[in-house]
């Protein structure tokens, strides 16, 4: 299953912006190994002095940026989870921005955070291997929008392509 399986019906368009980040010919599973590895190497390659830089007060860390990618995979892998699994229920939406303060990702370290992201990558990767491509393809609700199984985890693998992208851009 590649991005070019995915109709543009299967997700809100605001999602767009993580999945066009993505080549036509991403292979779903594939891909989250792979990003495993992109993620991986590219937070070990940030220098030290830049894991709690803010480019503007308001924004977040480097480490608090790491933190997100890790609670929003695990929103958006129990939301593939429940709609591969037939799940009619609308599922609700979450504002990522009260889960950075609670979560103390600038009082952790670089390698405990690649550890709770590496553990949670490979829960992902187990779910979607338990997952037939039919599964996938089922459609449900979340956040008040339409979205396949299939689209909720290449969301995931986009979004973290956006979020690399935002660091390299403006934290160094």
């Amino acid at each position: 299953m590649t991005k070019l399986d995915l109709n543009p019906s299967e997700f809100d368009d605001y999602y767009s912006r993580y999945i066009n980040k993505l080549s036509d010919v991403t292979k779903l599973r594939k891909g989250f190994e792979i990003g495993e590895i992109t993620l991986i190497d590219f937070f070990k390659s940030i220098p030290e002095e830049k894991l709690t830089y803010r480019y503007q007060p308001e924004k977040w860390s480097v480490k608090e940026i790491l933190q997100h990618l890790i609670d929003t995979e695990r929103i958006f892998m129990y939301r593939c989870f429940r709609i591969a699994r037939r799940d009619t229920t609308a599922l609700a939406g979450y504002d990522q921005n009260i889960y950075i303060k609670p979560s103390e990702a600038n009082t952790k370290s670089l390698d405990s955070l690649l550890n709770e992201f590496t553990i949670n990558r490979n829960h992902s990767i187990a779910l979607l291997n338990s997952l037939t491509d039919e599964d996938l393809s089922f459609i449900g609700n979340a956040n008040g929008g339409a979205m396949s199984a299939r689209a909720a985890a290449f969301i995931i693998l986009g979004h973290d392509i956006w979020h690399m992208e935002v660091i390299q851009n403006n934290y160094l």
